[in-house]
């Protein structure tokens, strides 16, 4: 398998799914990642069941290929350590709260003064910067505050749940990758490194371009169950007599008439046909 990122290293400061996900992916192309690991405080991810060993699988998964030391960050020590590592780091990622890492002297000010190419990276909820910059939250919290949530389910029930953490990931994690291999490749011509500010709840919002735009155009803010790929048409799951479900997709017209053919239903291949025919 290439390594495209062999000889890239990273000091990874962050926990749970985001930057875990993010380094995780950076390790897979090759990078070097050195995970920072609080020896009082544990991830609380690492004790999330089912368990291999002493972790859990979800841990063992995100945390493949990378090495892990332990730092107490409050410690007094704990500067001179991370000061002293950094000097030999391409890429320092990190998940606290905006203003921690200043209070514990391992900012983007702090340790470009080690390593004048720094590339730091700040995964948050909301940025660093903004009326909601202190604020807690979590996937569920970001989905609902970029809009998402308000139409990604049924009319008769409302908002659902996602089985995955889509800002978390989508928002977070991909975002920090992205943002992080585009600083790379600008340091390579520039040779100066900076500080990327990932906002979850932000991405998220961005992950609304489509809908986003149809309702910019329309003066209609979408739905449950309203538009064209949320239940508004045909493309939806459908479930069988023997109690499992079909996803149909068949928005083509063409691939539309092969699947309401193959089903027998004459009558909606009709209602196609008289509509292709008006346009």
């Amino acid at each position: 398998m290439s390594q495209p990122l062999k000889g890239i290293k990273i000091l990874d400061f962050t926990t749970l799914l985001p930057g875990p996900y993010a380094t995780q992916l950076l390790a897979d192309m090759g990078a070097e990642v050195v995970r920072v690991e609080s020896p009082t405080r544990p991830d609380l991810l690492k004790l999330l069941p089912p368990m291999v060993g002493k972790v859990s699988a979800s841990h063992a998964s995100v945390n493949r290929n990378k090495k892990t030391i332990a730092v107490d960050l409050k410690h007094e020590s704990a500067k001179e350590i991370v000061h002293k590592l950094v000097s030999e780091f391409d890429i320092v990622i990190e998940q606290f709260r905006p203003g921690v890492m200043a209070r514990l002297g391992l900012d983007y000010e702090a340790l470009v003064k080690f390593q004048s190419k720094l590339i730091y990276c700040s995964i948050t909820g909301y940025g660093q910067t903004g009326p909601l910059k202190d604020r807690a939250g979590h996937d569920i919290n970001y989905l609902a505050l970029s809009g998402l949530a308000s139409f990604s389910g049924r009319k008769e029930t409302g908002p659902t749940l996602s089985a995955t953490q889509v800002a978390d990931i989508a928002g977070g994690s991909h975002h920090a990758v992205m943002a992080i291999l585009a600083a790379v490749i600008e340091r390579a011509s520039t040779g100066k490194g900076q500080h990327l500010d990932i906002s979850m709840s932000d991405a998220a919002l961005a992950l609304n371009t489509m809908f986003g735009a149809n309702a910019l155009v329309s003066g209609k803010d979408p739905a449950c169950g309203e538009e064209m790929l949320n239940g508004g048409l045909f493309y939806d799951y459908y479930q069988t007599a023997d109690g499992k479900y079909i996803s149909v997709g068949s928005l083509e017209p063409n691939f539309a008439m092969v699947l309401l053919s193959t089903l027998g239903l004459t009558a909606y291949q009709n209602k196609i046909a008289d509509q292709r025919a008006e346009t």
